[in-house]
């Protein structure tokens, strides 16, 4: 009897003792999406802290240095995100956003950042106020939509063929970078550039890979220019000087076959040696032969990872037949070479014909410092392409004009793509804070998170008033005052550390930067705040 109590007494201890268990989980596991948002959300702002004193024109500079030794110095959001060695998953999601403002308008890459930072914190407080996050998310959708038509609102129209227009907008790019006191320099080669490659009446996009630029160590930024032709950062083999030139590019090797991999040829005697060594010399010298039966007096030939692009005896042989090999032309550059040259690319020895040439009026090889170049100029019924060379004192500065150089590049393709400039210097961004928190006449839970959001667009003129040594709440404030009177244009001017009406001072940007910045920004922060678990994929 004793032991059937017991019994019955452990069976309930231990139903009571499981079922407890059970509910402590179910309760754990109710507050885990909470625990989740809210590493997320940490993490995501850990990041855009990292960067927030590099914004603007006297943001500080960071330094990143690569496991290998390597050292990079830039204040560029997008360099600074990608190279910075990072764990978390949402962390990464900053880093994607970064990337894509960098690929959609070339600039904003650190203000798209602090931008989704700041709405990250406003997250964070609607969610401790109970509000759910499908509301919020839905709420943002709302945000970028009336964001984007404010914006448009406040923008100014712009002619292509206005230069003045666009020499301003590439050198506010420029202003912000290390080589800011070379945009006077960098703006007019970056404007003629596009110009020189667009055909601004027609077209309504721009391939900047159609704009080289080739980094040569030596002299200072001033030293750069942009050149009427084309140039190759190689040593021109053979002769150094061609005038009138034939220029052929091949896809195939000027050296003996290999056999493949598994295989071997073994020469057993001298005889036999003497025969594979006239055989390749013959084969070699058909090949020459046919190319300069072609009247090709300047190769190009593509590197090749198989076996040698080019052998010593094919060169020898080029040589006394006077004409000038430039070999490891790379793979990645044969497009652009057979646009502006107007050739086509050889791929057997078949096809080298003289209608596959390009025709020159001078191919030389130029001593650039410590370095030398070859320069192509007078080609014949040239493609829309052009090339730029980029000088620096030393391989940091060098880089780093090449980023920023290229970030003006982008600035301009964005005016070619939506021709709409913008003020800058936080005037937009104030102007998104007070037209979306002036929510009269509507109710509900998202005209609350609407109006929350928009105090975080304050964020980015607060940190610009911040990194360049101002008063951030008075600047903001004084800001504020001055668009509450209908001053739109009013921003805040670093150069004379006040707030004035930034279009006198030059400093505009494209309407697709702002835009575009806004509409990732609130993107990205929807998927943080849709994410409720992190799970962990098996390993394959």
């Amino acid at each position: 009897m004793a032991s059937g109590a017991v019994a019955k007494s452990m069976a309930s201890e231990s139903k009571t003792s499981w079922f407890g268990k059970n509910v402590g989980q179910q309760f754990r596991d109710k507050d885990k999406p909470t625990h989740v948002r809210q590493s997320n959300i940490v993490a995501a702002k850990a990041v855009a802290d990292a960067v927030r004193t590099s914004l603007g024109p006297k943001g500080m500079d960071k330094m990143i240095q690569s496991g290998s030794g390597d050292v990079t110095i830039t204040n560029d959001g997008a360099t600074i995100l990608k190279q910075m060695k990072v764990l978390h998953p949402a962390a990464k999601m900053l880093v994607d956003l970064s990337k894509a403002q960098d690929v959609e308008a070339g600039d904003g890459t650190t203000s798209v950042v602090v931008m989704a930072g700041a709405l990250l914190n406003c997250c964070q407080d609607l969610l401790d106020q109970g509000i759910h996050p499908t509301q919020i998310s839905d709420s943002l959708q709302t945000l970028s939509q009336r964001g984007c038509v404010i914006l448009k609102a406040m923008s100014i129209p712009v002619e292509l063929t206005d230069r003045e227009s666009l020499l301003k907008s590439a050198a506010t790019a420029l202003n912000s970078k290390v080589v800011s006191q070379f945009s006077s320099l960098l703006s007019p080669m970056a404007v003629d550039a596009i110009l020189k490659i667009t055909d601004i009446k027609q077209v309504n996009n721009v391939d900047v890979r159609n704009i080289k630029i080739v980094k040569k160590l030596g002299g200072t930024i001033e030293d750069s220019k942009l050149i009427e032709g084309v140039i190759f950062d190689q040593k021109a083999m053979g002769i150094t000087k061609v005038e009138k030139a034939k220029i052929g590019l091949i896809q195939f090797q000027i050296s003996p076959p290999k056999t493949d991999m598994e295989n071997q040829v073994i020469v057993s005697d001298y005889a036999q040696m003497d025969r594979v060594l006239k055989e390749e010399r013959q084969y070699i010298l058909n090949i020459v032969k046919q190319i300069k039966k072609a009247g090709c007096n300047v190769l190009l030939v593509q590197k090749s990872i198989l076996r040698d692009a080019i052998s010593d005896l094919a060169m020898h042989f080029l040589a006394k037949l006077k004409i000038m090999v430039l070999k490891d032309i790379e793979r990645d550059d044969v497009e652009y070479l057979c646009s502006t040259l107007n050739c086509r690319p050889i791929a057997s020895l078949d096809h080298f014909v003289p209608e596959s040439l390009a025709t020159a009026d001078l191919v030389e090889e130029i001593a650039t410092g410590a370095g030398k170049i070859v320069q192509v100029s007078g080609i014949q019924n040239p493609g829309p392409t052009c090339c730029i060379l980029l000088r620096g004192s030393n391989k940091l500065v060098l880089e780093e004009a090449d980023r920023s150089l290229h970030d003006a590049l982008c600035v301009l393709r964005c005016l070619v793509k939506n021709p709409a400039l913008i003020a800058g210097g936080g005037a937009p961004e104030i102007e998104l804070a007070m037209g979306l928190g002036d929510t009269s006449g509507a109710g509900g839970v998202d005209a609350f998170c609407v109006r929350v959001f928009a105090s975080a667009f304050e964020s980015i003129p607060y940190t610009l008033a911040q990194n360049a040594g101002l008063n951030p709440i008075a600047t903001v404030t004084d800001l504020r005052n001055r668009h509450a009177k209908g001053e739109r244009t009013a921003g805040i001017n670093v150069r004379k550390c006040c707030v004035s009406d930034i279009l006198e001072e030059n400093v505009v940007q494209p309407l697709t930067v702002s835009q575009s910045a806004l509409t990732l920004s609130c993107e990205t922060v929807r998927s943080i705040l849709k994410i409720d678990d992190i799970l962990y994929a098996i390993h394959d």
